[in-house]
């Protein structure tokens, strides 16, 4: 069987472009050198770009036989010689922005050839669709959907009554999107749910009444949702998710919650109904947010933490339930001098 690779080989770059594309100086280097592709620290051979910014690699970067690196100023010394020194302010962002050069197909999956709509698909005729737009085999798009120009929706996905997507966005295979308004350039991983039922209930000795969800969910421009990430319907309102934010895999958002403008959410994060996340809010993994509390602009909260109050815009914070990481830590090392106290006696 033959070893497939799923993204053309670029074409060789000089330095110059690589710097260009990177925002990056040439601090050592002949601009005309030819790039050939990217690899690892350690993984990489005489034509290659690799990029250090971390250094627990540093014995990698001291070893590489690439052809060029990326770093930033404060570390281009360690660069070892007969490597060509490209010194830009952030490394990894200038990575990113050489790799969106050399593998454009890799930013946002899309196929090649004009934009085609699939016998296969059921398409109700009250539905409208905008020049450009393909639709895979097995798509199901109910009736009032409304879809703009660019947007690839892929195969068994199904859109239901009267959603709203934008332009150029890309709904990913098995996807189920209903009780939606999507902006443009929207990316939804395979298996995302989006709109369904919030988890509403009113509880009591006689069971469990279903409250109905009378919401929405709208995802505005530039949004990424991870793989099979579930996002609930408002029950009273809408459910938002502001504009630019990245949201990884098999992330929850229940019912009412708002998230803000290019906040970032970590794989298994758990946001409970009518939280608020203001803009630029980071949450590590394994993270729960308790309903109906406020994470202020910035705000950083680490991995596998409780949100149980709100959190004051700006800070960093971690553990069960979360506080300032300098209290966090303060009390992580009181309970292991304590132990190691208690195990002694």
């Amino acid at each position: 069987m033959s070893e497939p690779n799923f993204f053309k080989t670029p074409a060789p770059a000089s330095l110059r472009e690589i710097a260009d594309w990177a925002e990056a100086e040439i601090h050592r280097g002949d601009e005309s050198l030819q790039i050939a592709g990217v690899a690892p620290l350690e993984e990489a051979g005489s034509g290659s770009l690799v990029f250090f910014d971390n250094t627990a690699y540093l014995d990698q970067l001291r070893t590489t036989t690439a052809a060029a690196c990326l770093v930033a100023k404060k570390h281009r010394d360690k660069v070892p010689e007969g490597v060509a020194v490209l010194v830009c302010a952030d490394p990894y962002r200038s990575w990113a922005k050489v790799l969106a050069q050399l593998f454009p197909d890799a930013m946002v999956p899309r196929e090649p050839g004009p934009a085609v709509v699939s016998e296969r698909a059921v398409i109700d005729p009250e539905a409208t669709l905008e020049d450009g737009v393909t639709v895979e085999p097995g798509v199901v798009v109910g009736a009032g959907v409304e879809i703009g120009a660019g947007t690839v929706i892929r195969a068994n996905t199904v859109v239901g009554r009267g959603v709203k997507i934008g332009r150029d966005c890309v709904i990913g295979p098995n996807c189920t999107v209903q009780h939606t308004v999507l902006g443009n350039r929207v990316f939804l991983h395979p298996g995302v749910c989006c709109g369904q039922d919030g988890f509403g209930y009113a509880m009591g000795a006689q069971g469990h009444m279903k409250v109905p969800q009378i919401g929405r969910v709208i995802i505005q421009d530039d949004v990424e949702v991870g793989a099979n990430t579930t996002i609930d319907r408002g029950a009273n309102r809408d459910t938002i998710i502001g504009e630019g934010t990245k949201i990884d895999n098999q992330v929850q958002i229940g019912h009412n919650v708002v998230v803000g403008r290019h906040c970032v959410l970590v794989s298994q994060v758990g946001l409970s109904g009518s939280c608020t996340l203001e803009d630029f809010v980071a949450i590590g993994g394994q993270t729960g947010v308790r309903g109906h509390v406020t994470i202020g602009m910035g705000a950083q909260v680490a991995a596998v933490s409780v949100v149980s109050d709100d959190l004051a815009a700006g800070g960093r914070y971690g553990g069960t339930p979360a506080k300032p990481v300098k209290q966090w830590f303060r009390e992580v090392a009181a309970l292991r001098k304590l132990a190691e106290r208690g195990g002694g006696s």
